[in-house]
């Protein structure tokens, strides 16, 4: 019996470069850009001829890394304003997604990309995968799209879509509540810590990282640091909204019992993870934080307002809150109680490696994948 051929799948993730590829440090980086990257890797040993196509930052066109065939598309700030929605924008990435030559594409984040990503598929026949990155993807009155043909083109791509994935119940319920559209929940990708570190090493007694924008609010880390001036905080984010970003650094740099790095490239994140005693999370929205999982595979807290499905509470791998005198007390208590800290660590590393490891994620990948690869050989 002749072997099927593999099959090729294309991720569309503009700015994921910067994970994917060393070099190029001072590209943003968010959830999205890291879960892309690691599915693209773990899709790769699996019999998938993968390739991603983002924006062009000088890397050579077709480069490969890590298994994974790199196309690009246009350069950020290529075009006249006006026109460069069509030129480079549309025609560009549309170039790329042709010499990517997918049998299924895949795409996640509100926005524009997904629109042309859907009428791409539509005119060449292809399968594409829509992945949900926020909450505010499943709301229309919540998306955080500031054109309405972008809203548009977003919310036509995801009613095209040929699977959609959800990163929590909240998300499918809400998809299904906004859009009337099915979703299969799927699970998130999370890079091992390469060291573990003694309790009596780890010089961080609360790590906050998070891009600075004012939805994530870093001035309630801040508020927080101010309050307990004998615990040592340190923040990480890069300057998404320049003027809060400004702001942020005046006050952290005044304050003696906060060190403010700034933006850290990708590769350097994980040794502060390594480092701290307890995370911290002060944002109003999420999807699925990757802070939550890189804290967690290394059996450090969460303390946060934002608990998806519940987690935290449920699993006791953290503290769920709803003030900031809550959060307060709660990491008073995890950072002067050593085996309240030993406990949740425990705790934490059985719960990741029973549902985050990348056997287990793959699997809803591949499912969704396979059945769609089905439908493209029988039609």
């Amino acid at each position: 019996m002749p072997q099927r051929k593999p099959i090729k799948i294309c991720l569309l993730g503009l700015e994921n470069i910067s994970v994917l590829m060393n070099g190029f440090n001072n590209v943003r980086v968010g959830g999205e850009q890291v879960q892309q990257s690691l599915l693209a890797r773990a899709l790769s040993p699996s019999g998938y001829q993968v390739s991603m196509v983002c924006m062009d930052y000088g890397q050579p066109d077709g480069a490969e890394e890590d298994g994974v065939r790199v196309y690009k598309a246009y350069a950020p700030s290529a075009g006249l304003p006006g026109v460069r929605f069509i030129y480079p924008r549309w025609i560009k990435l549309w170039s790329a997604l042709r010499r990517a030559d997918a049998d299924i594409y895949y795409t996640s984040c509100a926005g524009m990309q997904v629109g042309l990503l859907a009428l791409f598929c539509e005119r060449y026949k292809r399968k594409f995968i829509y992945r949900v990155a926020s909450d505010n993807d499943c709301n229309p009155s919540g998306l955080l799209i500031h054109l309405a043909r972008d809203k548009y083109l977003y919310e036509y791509g995801l009613q095209h879509a040929h699977g959609i994935l959800a990163q929590s119940q909240q998300q499918f319920e809400a998809l299904e509540a906004n859009y009337q559209l099915t979703s299969q929940i799927a699970g998130m990708f999370v890079e091992k810590p390469s060291r573990s570190i003694s309790y009596e090493k780890r010089d961080i007694d609360v790590l906050w990282v998070n891009n600075i924008r004012q939805l994530k609010r870093p001035d309630l880390a801040l508020d927080l640091a101010e309050s307990m001036p004998s615990v040592s905080f340190h923040m990480i984010g890069g300057p998404n909204e320049p003027e809060l970003y400004e702001r942020i650094y005046r006050r952290a740099k005044s304050l003696r019992n906060v060190i403010f790095h700034g933006a850290v490239p990708y590769r350097q994140v994980g040794e502060f993870y390594d480092r701290c005693r307890v995370f911290l999370n002060t944002s109003d929205i999420e999807g699925f934080p990757n802070s939550y999982l890189q804290a967690w595979v290394r059996g450090r807290p969460v303390v946060a307002f934002f608990d998806p499905d519940g987690i935290i509470a449920r699993e006791s791998i953290g503290w769920a809150v709803r003030s900031l005198d809550e959060m307060t007390s709660a990491i008073h208590s995890l950072l002067t109680q050593e085996s309240l800290l030993y406990g949740i660590e425990v705790r934490c590393q059985k719960f990741m490696s029973e549902n985050y490891s990348d056997t287990v994620v793959l699997k809803s990948y591949l499912q969704m994948l396979e059945g769609l690869a089905s439908d493209n050989a029988s039609g």
